[in-house]
């Protein structure tokens, strides 16, 4: 006897390929059979008729690390979006290998208290005993590297340094870690020269593990900093994620036909792809250099000044009689949302082969971008059924196949016999994003059931209390 049979409903199975009607059988967490079972029992059955069924959706790019670890059962705003499957550790920012009381900026986006992971085999061990809502494959950072190892971060590390993170690395990969992320746009990286990254990121060759790259600029020298991420990955010979690709400044708008291109070529020679999410508007650290580029800037959190979170930065300068700048450094530190980016270049980003789906969202905003609640649902939504970007299809297939392939992530992202049943049940007419700027937490419509490795996990936007998510640690090589 089966343990679950979705029934009656369409079946978008991430590959890419046309829905097709057909029933799915689980049985011991995993899917037995897709096709017609009405005569076989099972102990549950879902009437999916009228909905669509696709493998849950994996957020290539997130900031859960500490989200994992979260022992309650509140709303959970990746669940209730149809995720099942979260990639962490990126821009360069991780929460293991890392013991520190007050981590610098942009550590601080996670929960500053939280970062007393000696190992990373102790992380995932501490995630593993948390029993994870969802299943978790997690990046080391380049950032926590550096501020484990190096007391200035203001220059290229030493030689010893050096092989210290390279040490740190190659422990971690042993535990379990899927790769290094960078962040290199940021000042606990930015003085880090491609030959640095290169030699602490030696280990990623030997396992054939991936580097996924927030590269050191996506504005004016977009061009020169993509070039610098394609020589270190083709270096290593190791696959390169381009993070949150996209473009920032008023005079940049309209570049992504120059940048895909690139990008185009560079994947002739190298494994390379890209995540994006589907908004216009960026969010990290606050930072008086990025004000210049943005038409407004939202603050999302402020430790010195808690208040202004949810407050436009301009609005809170024109009431103080200060320049944008002098405000932001009165905040800090602080989080920020920016309207720097074009519909249009998010959009050709979006609809490009080599792009997969990542929220990018920070779960420990006061304010948090609506990315954190909205991006799944908004790509089904808005540019699916709405804008007619994508066909349901292509954007299931980058939502969920297309991302567990690039990870490798074995037997899952797909609907086929003998992989994990991981899977998301939702109406194709209704489903959306509700989460806005000013009221960033609102779940998604639409969402009718969310299986985690065959358990249910949320069921019409109400969570059921299972905690059936894994810890996936990376063995063998990544494709």
């Amino acid at each position: 006897m089966l343990d679950l049979v979705i029934a009656g409903g369409d079946v978008v199975d991430g590959t890419g390929s046309q829905r097709k009607r057909a029933d799915i059988g689980v049985y011991a967490g995993r899917i037995t059979e897709v096709g017609d079972l009405a005569g076989t029992p099972a102990h549950r059955r879902f009437d999916a008729r009228g909905l669509v069924t696709s493998p849950g959706f994996i957020d290539v790019h997130t900031h859960d690390d500490q989200l994992l670890l979260q022992p309650d059962d509140r709303p959970h705003p990746k669940a209730l979006q149809g995720v099942t499957t979260v990639i962490t550790g990126n821009c360069g920012v991780s929460l293991a290998p890392l013991v520190c009381d007050r981590p610098p900026p942009p550590l601080d986006v996670l929960d500053p208290a939280a970062y007393r992971f000696a190992s990373f085999d102790a992380y995932l061990s501490a995630v593993e005993n948390a029993r994870p809502l969802l299943n978790a494959a997690c990046l080391v950072g380049h950032s926590t590297l550096r501020v484990a190892h190096m007391a200035d971060l203001d220059r290229p590390a030493t030689a010893s340094e050096t092989l210290a993170m390279q040490l740190a690395l190659d422990n971690s990969l042993r535990a379990g870690a899927w790769g290094l992320s960078t962040g290199l746009y940021y000042p606990t990286a930015s003085a880090a020269t491609a030959e640095e990254v290169m030699e602490l990121a030696r280990p990623l060759t030997a396992s054939r593990a991936l580097i996924t790259m927030h590269i050191r600029d996506e504005g004016n020298n977009i061009d020169a900093a993509l070039r610098e991420a394609f020589s270190i990955a083709r270096a290593l010979q190791v696959p390169l994620v381009l993070s949150h690709h996209k473009l920032v400044g008023k005079q940049n708008h309209g570049r992504s036909v120059e940048t895909l291109a690139l990008v185009e070529k560079a994947a002739l020679e190298q494994s390379v792809c890209m995540d994006c999410y589907p908004y216009d508007a960026s969010s990290t650290m606050l930072l008086p250099s990025r004000i210049s580029q943005s038409r407004d800037v939202m603050v999302a959190w402020s430790r010195s000044q808690p208040e202004a979170a949810g407050r436009s930065l301009f609005e809170l300068a024109a009431q103080r009689n200060e320049e944008p700048e002098q405000t932001a450094r009165a905040l800090a530190p602080a989080g920020a949302i920016y309207f720097a980016m074009s519909e249009a270049d998010v959009s050709n980003i979006l609809s490009h082969p080599l792009t997969m789906v990542g929220s990018d969202g920070l779960a420990h905003d006061t304010h948090p971008h609506p990315r954190l609640w909205g991006t799944f649902p908004r790509v089904l939504g808005r540019y699916v059924r709405q804008q007619k970007l994508l066909t349901l299809e292509q954007a299931v297939h980058k939502m969920t196949g297309l991302s567990a392939r690039r990870f490798g992530l074995d037997r899952r992202g797909l609907v086929a016999p003998g992989f994990h049943a991981d899977l998301v049940t939702f109406d194709a007419d209704s489903v959306l994003d509700r989460a806005t700027y000013r009221q960033p937490e609102l779940p998604p419509d639409g969402i009718k059931a969310v299986y985690v490795n065959g358990e249910l996990t949320c069921e019409e936007g109400h969570m059921t209390g299972s905690r059936a998510g894994r810890v996936l640690r990376r063995k063998g090589h990544a494709p």
